[in-house]
């Protein structure tokens, strides 16, 4: 009896904890720097005192592994193709960060059929009470399957450089995101921006353009400066913030950060759960 008693109140204190936010990590291109990004991100939430894990879902080319320079034992396929317990995959980076390594030499993204659904549910519902954050590291483009993970989640940081063909492919991105789900909260990183003045420019030019053609109000999350010291830490396989933290880029990605967990990281986000909407899309398509 006092077993089972114990097993109740454990239970119980799982339902009342926050759920972990979920954020997708998008781009309309690669060679952005959204993986980079999203490593950094998450290093400065976790020096904030935020328990964060990364889902490398960048299936064919992921990653996270090779920017934290280190070698995982399982990937995201193990997940879905022998489901391979989820605490089992979980690696461990630096700074406590937590990673679940993306696939490699792979043309698409699993398929999520009802039955790897329902297993994948079970799992990630392990997760959801374990962290703060819980942040999907996207391929870039859009695929249907991937469209369904990132219009799932609770936000989307679309990340892009103010070069014209990275910002066209942004654009291009959420136009694809709002005909999904046109409530999802969207927010623009700019990255490897001249100055701050440009990159601001660049998020203005390319929110009048979203506002004007596709009625949909987008957020600045910030902008990132072009900064040496980045492509250093990547040559070294190190996190920028780490491995620099006086730099511009370090600096702006904690400031990004700071503001972030003010105006948006500690809102509301009770309403329909990533799994709930990923089920809706994962029974539509079959």
């Amino acid at each position: 009896m006092a077993d089972q008693a114990e097993q109740l109140r454990s239970r119980l204190m799982r339902m009342d904890k926050p759920k972990a936010k979920t954020i997708a990590v998008a781009s309309g291109k690669g060679g952005v720097g959204k993986t980079n990004f999203t490593i950094n991100f998450a290093l400065k939430l976790i020096q904030q005192g935020k328990r964060v894990l990364i889902f490398d879902l960048d299936i064919g080319m992921g990653n996270v592994d090779i920017l934290l320079g280190v070698t995982p034992k399982y990937s995201i396929v193990h997940l879905f193709q022998e489901q391979q317990d989820i605490r089992d995959m979980i690696e461990a980076g630096p700074n406590n960060l937590d990673y679940i390594a993306g696939g490699s030499g792979l043309s698409t993204l699993f398929q999520l059929d009802e039955d790897r659904f329902i297993y994948f549910h079970q799992a990630f519902e392990q997760l959801t009470i374990e962290y703060d954050f819980i942040l999907f590291d996207m391929g870039a483009g859009a695929t249907e399957d991937s469209l369904h993970f990132i219009t799932s989640a609770d936000e989307v940081m679309i990340v892009t450089t103010p070069e014209p063909t990275s910002i066209t492919d942004a654009y291009a991105m959420i136009k694809h995101l709002i005909r999904q789900n046109p409530a999802l909260p969207i927010h623009v990183l700019i990255n490897r921006a001249l100055s701050a003045q440009a990159g601001l420019s660049t998020f203005v030019r390319l929110e009048a353009a979203v506002k004007k053609f596709l009625n949909k109000q987008i957020s600045n999350l910030g902008v990132v400066p072009d900064d040496h010291s980045v492509l250093e830490a990547v040559t070294n396989q190190l996190p920028f913030v780490l491995a620099t933290p006086k730099s511009r880029a370090s600096k702006a990605v904690g400031q990004i950060v700071a503001q972030y967990l003010i105006l948006k990281g500690l809102s509301n986000h009770e309403g329909e759960s990533f799994i709930s909407k990923l089920k809706r899309f994962v029974l539509r398509s079959e």
